[in-house]
């Protein structure tokens, strides 16, 4: 075999030239391969024992076996990023927190429908592979899989020369989970009567941050800036993790339900881009009406700064960012308290939120949302005025 390659030239003719291979194309097979070593503990410490086989496989496989005691079991799936918050890792070096935002952008879609995880996967496209960059991002995902008992059954990390900068990367991630078909939560559940009851977020979590980086920038503030209402930096903050809520929703479920009667709890709301209300409408029941008044909680330093910083109205801010509450659950009164008890038992501050109304029967006070997300359903009442720290 020749060691030079040739290409035509535009007359048709073969002109002689230096080799040219994979790696000079800009892709370097043994930098994956490093990743790949460098991530391995970490990808095996959220294995599970329904797991069958290791890691290096065309694909990962794990046993559902136990599926055969479901009377329906339906499976549910989701798919999602970490979008432009990625920015703020890539400029701060640090790659390990986004994959724990990664894992609750995924697995709290899929529990919202009342679902047990049973695996997840990953998808890391960059520029240029650097082992260690990639490993620190698979470890914060193996790592939030492991504390929310999903494991990391595969993933894949492409390399992108030509499409994307030598720095650049991008993540993205599935799940897929398991629920009884009498055991789903949603809107078909929730009732005139039920009550809000609100699990505070750990921040801006990984919505909304083209809004927070154009404010960042517009005002010149630098990611390293300490800002004393925060207590910390400005990029210490903007990096805090999404809190995962897999399993306290799932302990809820499970601890007030039981197998000859439903759980108390009728529908969640992961509260992701589009702020509360437009999450929580996706919720409800067409003739149903939710009230949601603004001054029922403290919204946290973070989300004023931007307000202030921008500046930026509060409709724009409750339209992109969570505001403080990162999960809703609907449920029946009488299991309000006990709702609120598991809650706090997992370290998650809650409170009611607001209840749940026939439109007939509600005077609106506010903002009216309804018929976000291609979801035709019920509305949401937001009113008052927020509270800051």
């Amino acid at each position: 075999m020749s060691t030079h390659a040739t290409d035509p030239d535009a007359a048709g003719a073969i002109t002689p030239g230096a080799g040219i291979t994979y790696a000079s194309s800009g892709v370097d097979t043994a930098a994956g391969d490093r990743a790949v070593e460098l991530m391995k503990t970490s990808i095996a410490a959220s294995m599970t024992p329904s797991v069958v086989g290791g890691v290096g496989g065309f694909a990962g496989l794990v046993d559902v076996s136990g599926l055969r005691e479901y009377r329906r079991p339906l499976l549910a799936a989701s798919t999602d990023g970490v979008g432009t918050k990625v920015v703020v890792a890539r400029a701060l070096g640090i790659h390990d927190t986004i994959g724990q935002d990664l894992v609750g952008m995924v697995v709290d879609d899929v529990v919202v429908v009342g679902a047990r995880p049973l695996l997840m996967t990953d998808y890391i496209a960059c520029g240029r592979i650097v082992p260690e960059r990639v490993a620190d991002v698979v470890r914060g995902v193996a790592t939030a899989c492991a504390a929310v008992g999903t494991p990391l059954l595969g993933g894949e990390t492409a390399e992108h020369p030509g499409l994307m900068g030598e720095d650049e990367y991008d993540v993205a991630g599935a799940a897929t989970g398991v629920v009884e078909a009498d055991r789903v939560l949603g809107s078909d559940r929730v009732l005139a009567g039920d009550v809000l009851v609100a699990m505070a977020s750990s921040g801006l979590h990984s919505n909304g941050y083209s809004l927070v980086r154009r404010v960042v920038s517009r005002a010149g503030w630098e990611l390293e800036r300490q800002v004393p209402e925060l207590g910390r930096t400005l990029g210490e903050e903007l990096l805090e993790p999404t809190r995962l809520y897999a399993k306290t929703c799932l302990a809820m479920i499970g601890a007030l339900g039981s197998e000859a009667a439903p759980s108390p709890v009728h529908a969640l709301s992961h509260v992701t881009g589009g702020g509360l209300a437009a999450n929580l409408a996706r919720v409800l029941p067409a003739g149903l009406i939710a009230d949601v008044d603004r001054s029922g909680w403290v919204v946290p330093p973070v989300f004023d700064l931007v307000r202030r910083l921008g500046p930026v109205s509060w409709d724009d801010l409750e339209a992109a960012l969570n505001l403080g509450v990162g999960m809703v659950a609907v449920v029946s009164p009488e299991s309000a308290d006990a709702v609120l008890h598991v809650a706090e038992g997992s370290g998650i501050p809650a409170w009611v939120l607001g209840g749940v109304h026939r439109a007939e029967e509600y005077e609106p006070q506010g903002r009216l949302v309804s018929g976000t997300k291609g979801a035709d359903g019920g509305t949401v009442d937001v009113f008052g005025q927020y509270r800051t720290a």
